[in-house]
């Protein structure tokens, strides 16, 4: 999924999440594709990157599949923002996603972001930042 499409999905997942008190979409500034959302009084602000499938053009939009939502296990509001997220996206079930890997929780990192995996081979990188 293109950057500008997941940060629209993000915003919109987001705002119909429970535990979120604010989104807003950041237009300005050095990262494109940016967003920041207000939960428990405290705000993150996230940047969206993407990666192509192999052998995808950028002038030409990818086909979507739909092939069943990522496993996920849901985090409270207080847990490491990255795992938070994941939690939230896997509860919307989206068809189009394979899995989530939560960087937080691989060994040895200290970065906090998420990559999206799709069933069309395209991911999402989403860095807290």
């Amino acid at each position: 999924m293109r950057p500008l499409d997941y940060r629209d999905f993000l915003v919109d997942v987001l705002k119909n999440t429970p535990t979120v008190q604010r989104v807003e979409v950041l237009e300005s500034g050095k990262q494109p594709f940016a967003l920041a959302a207000t939960v428990g009084g405290r705000e993150s602000r996230w940047q969206v990157i993407g990666q192509l499938a192999d052998g995808a053009k950028h002038d030409t939009p990818t086909a979507p599949i739909q092939s069943g939502p990522p496993a996920f296990k849901a985090a409270p509001a207080d847990a490491a923002p990255d795992a938070w997220l994941a939690g939230v996206i896997g509860a919307a079930e989206p068809a189009d996603t394979e899995r989530i890997e939560v960087w937080s929780a691989r060994e040895g990192k200290q970065d906090a972001g998420l990559t999206v995996f799709f069933h069309n081979g395209e991911r999402a990188f989403v860095r807290l930042f």
